[in-house]
């Protein structure tokens, strides 16, 4: 199937298909795999919890969960040694905190990734570990040396489950443009970065963002940053087919923009379930998110654009090997996504996803769609290409790059 458009029959079709789809995953995996397990007490709520019970000379410590304008004028009245005395209390929580500075966080969460990984080795040798779980112990310890290097800039992290991190590529606090990566499903600390198939992990997707822009507009400072800060669903069950993730990824995205410095444009790319997540984080996104750019998308939550209910412009890309396009698009009983982002009725302006090779493709340099996201990146509309001759993606664009 290569046509954006869907006929009557077709939409009777996915609807059966869909239902067909519920029934066999509830049969199978049951309504338990829709549930979450909330009895396990995170590593940063309890660092915040310690944090809020904590103290700087008899004085008590402002809310972790506060407004970032607040927590920015806390750290900045500190010296550089209150600073870190905080940060060596408290690094999962001042590694995570939106509104402390930019580099406090990157430090304490260096300072948290080697803790984990001294947790890590230690179980390495716990003689009540399966085969299994000492595998899982030295991976995680590798992954956590690996991110803790001093080249590194951790904007967030929690080594809870599956592990959650974010990382930054540029400088953040002087950038002139802002691009996030939101990744979709089987995302976490081991899959965060990839050796084989680099360009379809996190950090490789980002990487080669920030090198197309630069490419693009050498002139332009730009930061990128890979967002794996959110619970992915881990394969294509339930978790997937639902909102459940998406829900809580969305409030997690739009606390991260809130606490991002200055007020330079950010705009949003988000693949495959990633654009889940952006489509239920859209209504909220700060006034500074000028654009979201969504790739191999199941749907955004919506029948159209403007259901998003969103200032920022809309864009699509699809390639045409995508296996996504077959998902029913459409929502039923809370499983399905809505509207395909592509179809000519959802409205999104849809660009060239040439030579993407599939599903996990897009951010591969030399494809258009990589191309496409940094002229979006650094404002640089009227160079996008568009996927169809006879529809203009970049229309109410005039000529230059745009701020």
């Amino acid at each position: 199937m290569t046509s954006f458009d869907s006929s009557p029959q077709l939409n009777v079709w996915r609807a059966l298909l869909a239902l067909a789809v519920v029934f066999v995953m509830l049969a199978t995996t049951g309504w338990t795999a829709v549930r979450q397990h909330r009895s396990v007490t995170s590593p940063v709520q309890s660092a915040l919890t310690a944090w809020e019970h904590g103290s700087l000379h008899g004085h008590a410590l402002p809310a972790p969960d506060g407004s970032p304008t607040r927590l920015a004028h806390f750290f900045a009245s500190l010296t550089p040694h209150e600073q870190s005395r905080l940060t060596a209390r408290y690094p999962l929580a001042v590694g995570n905190m939106n509104g402390a500075p930019i580099e406090l966080r990157y430090r304490a969460n260096r300072l948290a990734l080697d803790q984990a990984r001294q947790v890590e080795a230690k179980r390495i040798h716990d003689n009540r570990l399966s085969a299994v779980g000492h595998d899982d112990a030295k991976q995680r310890m590798k992954r956590f040396a690996l991110l803790s290097g001093p080249d590194r800039k951790i904007l967030a992290f929690d080594p809870l489950g599956n592990g959650r991190v974010a990382e930054v590529f540029g400088n953040l606090d002087k950038a002139q443009r802002v691009s996030v990566v939101v990744p979709g499903v089987d995302t976490n600390v081991l899959t965060f970065q990839r050796t084989f198939r680099k360009y379809s992990a996190p950090v490789g997707m980002a990487r080669s963002l920030y090198a197309a822009e630069h490419a693009a507009s050498p002139r332009t400072r730009t930061a990128v940053i890979a967002w794996a800060d959110y619970t992915a669903p881990s394969g294509l069950g339930v978790d997937a087919a639902t909102a459940m993730r998406a829900d809580d990824g969305a409030v997690r995205l739009n606390a991260m923009l809130r606490g991002l410095p200055g007020r330079s444009p950010v705009a949003l790319y988000c693949h495959s379930y990633g654009s889940v997540v952006c489509g239920v984080a859209a209504h909220a996104l700060p006034s500074r998110v000028s654009d979201i750019a969504v790739a191999g998308s199941p749907g955004m939550r919506a029948e159209s654009a403007s259901d998003l209910h969103t200032h920022a412009r809309v864009w699509a890309a699809r390639d045409k090997d995508d296996w996504i396009q077959d998902v029913p698009y459409m929502e039923v009983g809370g499983l399905g996504h809505g509207a395909d982002p592509v179809s000519s009725g959802f409205g999104a302006r849809v660009v060239s996803a040439a030579d993407a090779k599939g599903h996990t493709g897009y951010f591969e340099p030399g494809t258009e769609s990589l191309s496409n996201f940094a002229e979006i990146g650094t404002g640089s509309y009227q160079s996008v290409r568009c996927a169809h001759a006879d529809q203009d993606c970049r229309e109410g664009f005039s000529g230059g790059a745009s701020a």
